[in-house]
């Protein structure tokens, strides 16, 4: 395969998931086949952005939308970046490519009376899987944590004693969680019940199915669907809503910006203040409401 090392780099240094990597070599095999059909250029390493750029256009051309022609370009400069890392090429023909201009993409978190449904008043069963759905999505709402952070997590991440959960994000990064009162006990209380389940090769492993293997992150995606397709009528009910849930109501409430970023595990402050979209219609609200010259006579 042309990409094995790149792959194996994403996979093993960079702690990319299974998921990110397939898309990753589905978008570089879609251009080398461009390249092989349009120019009989059958390596990307010498392949010029002229050439790029024809196939952007073709992508443009075909219909598909700026924000996904972003992601494949996206792969391609990484991998392009990799190449001049290794001292495989000189010259990265993407280095002075701009992406294209996307509407911003606005994600409407779950209200709160959407999450007492679904944690207060949801019936979720009393059985292994039933306790073990239920602490996914509180643990989401409790710490913000991130799909493939909650696949991964590991029994010795959670510290009792010292009342936190170890979370390995992006790039091998760990952060540490506070672990609430109520978030302890549901760990505990599932902790009792997966045991049955355990096998020599998941012992670590939090998460479990019911055969003892490890959850994965498709699963996980279902399990957050289905449930708050009980409670909400938003078209997007997903692991990442449940994200940047965490931080608009942490955010709305008068949580520390920063704060915010280090319970996130964001490197800058540019990506955690994507969130202060909605803390800011719910101030405004507040605002209009409260302010003596703006109420009515």
């Amino acid at each position: 395969m042309p990409f094995a090392k790149f792959l194996d780099y994403l996979q093993l240094e960079k702690n990319y998931s299974k998921h990110t990597v397939l898309a990753y070599k589905n978008d570089l095999q879609s251009f080398l086949d461009y390249c092989i059909s349009t120019f009989e250029e059958h390596t990307l390493e010498n392949v010029n952005y002229s050439q790029i750029r024809s196939w952007i256009v073709l992508l443009v051309d075909s219909g598909l939308n700026n924000r996904s022609i972003n992601r494949k370009v996206a792969s391609l400069k990484a991998y392009y970046k990799f190449l001049l890392k290794t001292n495989q090429i000189t010259v990265n023909p993407l280095a002075k490519h701009k992406a294209l201009k996307t509407a911003k993409k606005i994600e409407v978190p779950f209200s709160k009376n959407e999450m007492t449904q679904v944690l207060d008043e949801m019936e979720f069963g009393e059985d292994f899987e039933g306790i073990r759905d239920k602490l996914m999505i509180a643990l989401f709402y409790a710490t913000g944590m991130r799909r493939i952070e909650l696949v991964n997590l590991k029994l010795q991440d959670i510290d009792f004693a010292n009342k936190t959960i170890k979370v390995l994000g992006k790039r091998n990064k760990e952060r540490f969680v506070p672990l609430m009162v109520s978030i302890e006990s549901s760990i505990k209380k599932y902790i009792a019940v997966r045991n049955d389940y355990v096998n020599e090769d998941t012992k670590d492993s939090l998460f479990l199915l019911k055969s003892g293997d490890k959850i994965y992150e498709s699963l996980v995606y279902r399990t957050i669907n289905k449930y708050f397709s009980k409670a909400s009528t938003k078209l997007k009910k997903s692991p990442h809503i449940l994200r940047h849930t965490f931080a608009t109501h942490l955010l709305n409430d008068g949580a520390d910006l920063n704060s915010v970023k280090e319970l996130l595990g964001h490197s800058s402050l540019a990506s955690t203040q994507v969130y202060t979209h909605n803390s800011i219609a719910e101030l405004k609200k507040q605002y209009g409401e409260a302010h003596p010259r703006n109420r009515k006579k």
